[in-house]
């Protein structure tokens, strides 16, 4: 299954139309970065980090984040955004990275087992003990995703014979 972002202004139809692939492709794992980022400002270290950047004006008298006034100063003031993507941005795509890892092993994982007759334990071992993917990507000229049906790869390989007959 390819990773597909879907991305587009404020109220342009995101969701449902996430929505309209859910059912398209009820197998398919989802990472709503908005959902993320929601959850991510009430975490204590970077509620600490907004009220650095942004001072208490952005507490509600309970203490409470008043979303609605953080969203007040970073629309009106590009650097103040910048400062909250920068608090943001880099922990939602750690948690997009471990998401996107965690269902490629799985994959993995699952084409292991089917291949080889061991246990899940022995498998998860013999992929732990490889070199990392991103490792592998680092250091390739060209990458391959098996990902899709046997179609898919064969065009990735006459694509790459194609390059290397160049």
């Amino acid at each position: 299954m390819p990773a597909i972002g879907i991305t587009g202004g404020v109220a342009t139809g995101k969701s449902t139309f996430c929505d309209c692939l859910r059912e398209i492709l009820p197998a398919a794992k989802f990472f709503d970065a908005d959902r993320a980022a929601h959850e991510l400002v009430d975490l204590p270290e970077v509620r600490e980090e907004l009220i650095r950047e942004f001072g208490e004006k952005i507490l509600s008298g309970t203490g409470d984040l008043n979303r609605d006034k953080l969203r007040a100063i970073v629309f009106r003031d590009a650097a103040k955004k910048r400062a909250l993507e920068e608090i943001l941005h880099p922990r939602i795509r750690r948690q997009w990275s471990a998401l996107a890892e965690t269902h490629r092993n799985n994959i993995q994982l699952e084409r292991l087992l089917r291949k080889k007759s061991i246990g899940q334990r022995e498998a998860e071992e013999m992929i732990n003990s490889q070199m990392p993917l991103e490792e592998k990507i680092r250091r390739a000229d060209h990458g391959v995703w098996n990902n899709g049906g046997r179609s898919v790869l064969m065009e990735q390989a006459r694509n790459l014979v194609a390059l290397w007959q160049l």
